[in-house]
């Protein structure tokens, strides 16, 4: 059973997560989602930057803060003080992985960058994100999210054509950068069985930015200037998008030109359309869009969502409601598929808490933790782990290195 910690892919694999506010403790919580041992290392007194973001849950946490930090204890530690920076080394040697975002430079004047370790630690990986390429000129500017989406061309492909470049609703850039780190962390881990060695990895958010382009960034390459943007609806796929029935939004996404001859006939009642030339292939459909796109609207317009959405389902054709985010996370869907846990928790009772997308034969990974009030770990890791004594641990916290 996957609720048994030794059955997950990533067990017996620990984490350091030096890293803060998204790219890096998303990275890091991709690794404990599939059952890596993850400590947070935080400031004693602000802890991550996120825990002042957002929809306050209890005295330390927020919504924000407990979307990218499950599977995780936090371990609070003043890095600037010596004897903070010793134990982060000590829990560095107990690591097999190491993830930070700090500013360009400032975890080398620590002591604890990677040049500083692999001598000691040659099998350690190592995982730095930065916000532009670590070897170029940009290497010390700081990266930001909302930034980077709009050096990255992502603004420029968002939103309708009609108002000004827009970013996305989610920290995309980030995420993603996130998700990218986690693959090259268990590329190094794959690869260390082999060699017994690890890896420095390097991950920049506008790199990661730029990917995010995908078939659109190719296109402006092939046009020589950037591609017309289309809001809802898709640049290479039509009709393909959200559209508006008598009585709401709903999803219509016609991928092939048979699902289209059958829209047309069995759902809008129009075989005129899928009859006519400019209209038969997906090439010529989106070479016509301004004379197709009426017509579709106006037949969608007169008939109700249901009646459209029974009518696409019957003949195969992909169709979906426009539902709210409230409305989505409470679905039966969701619900079914073990999408939100509620956690237990301190001080409040208990938090929603969002699961692992992933399935391992058949079963959803477990959410084995919800996201640590600071400092929770502090104890049990440093005497577990380094053997810390209770006064040890009491002259630090006076200190304030704890």
């Amino acid at each position: 059973m996957l609720t048994d910690k030794s059955a997950l892919p990533l067990a017996g694999v620990r984490v350091l997560d030096l890293s803060r506010v998204l790219a890096g403790p998303w990275c890091a919580m991709v690794l404990g989602d599939l059952g890596a041992e993850v400590i947070k290392v935080e400031h004693p007194e602000r802890g991550d930057d996120t825990r002042d973001w957002g929809m306050r849950v209890g005295s330390t946490e927020t919504a924000y803060f407990n979307s990218v930090n499950r599977n995780k204890r936090s371990v609070c530690l003043d890095l600037k003080t010596p004897e903070g920076r010793e134990i982060a080394r000590e829990l560095i040697r107990k690591s097999d992985v190491v993830i930070q975002n700090f500013k360009f430079g400032d975890i080398e004047r620590l002591g604890l960058g990677y040049d500083d370790l692999k001598q000691e630690q040659p099998a350690l990986i190592f995982c730095s994100i930065t916000g532009y390429d670590r070897t170029g000129p940009e290497a010390a500017r700081p990266g930001y999210d909302l930034v980077i989406q709009g050096e990255s061309g992502l603004m420029a492909l968002n939103g309708e054509p009609t108002q000004p470049p827009l970013k996305f609703g989610v920290a995309a850039v980030d995420m993603m950068t996130g998700m990218y780190a986690a693959q090259g962390v268990l590329a190094a881990l794959y690869e260390r069985e082999k060699t017994g060695k690890g890896r420095h990895i390097g991950m920049a958010l506008f790199d990661c930015g730029l990917m995010i382009t995908a078939y659109y960034g190719l296109e402006a390459l092939l046009r020589g200037n950037d591609p017309p943007r289309f809001g809802n609806a898709h640049p290479s796929i039509m009709p393909y998008g959200v559209y508006e029935a008598a009585d709401g939004p709903l999803v219509v996404a016609v991928g092939n030109n048979g699902q289209f001859v059958r829209f047309c006939t069995d759902v809008i009642d129009r075989p005129d359309l899928a009859a006519d030339e400019r209209f038969k292939t997906n090439l010529t459909r989106t070479a016509h869009r301004d004379e197709l796109m009426p017509e579709i609207k106006r037949e969608l317009a007169r008939r109700k969502r249901k009646d459209l959405l029974d009518a696409m389902s019957r003949v195969g054709i992909p169709c979906g409601e426009v539902a709210g985010l409230h409305e989505a996370l409470t679905s039966q869907r969701a619900v079914d598929g073990g999408l939100v846990k509620d956690m237990p928790h301190p001080e409040v009772g208990s938090v929603p808490v969002l699961a692992s997308p992933y399935r391992f034969d058949g079963e959803r990974l477990p959410v084995r933790s919800a996201p640590p009030c600071l400092g929770e770990g502090t104890a049990d890791v440093l005497q577990d782990l380094l053997g810390l004594s209770k006064e040890k641990l009491a002259g630090l916290k006076e200190r304030g290195v704890v």
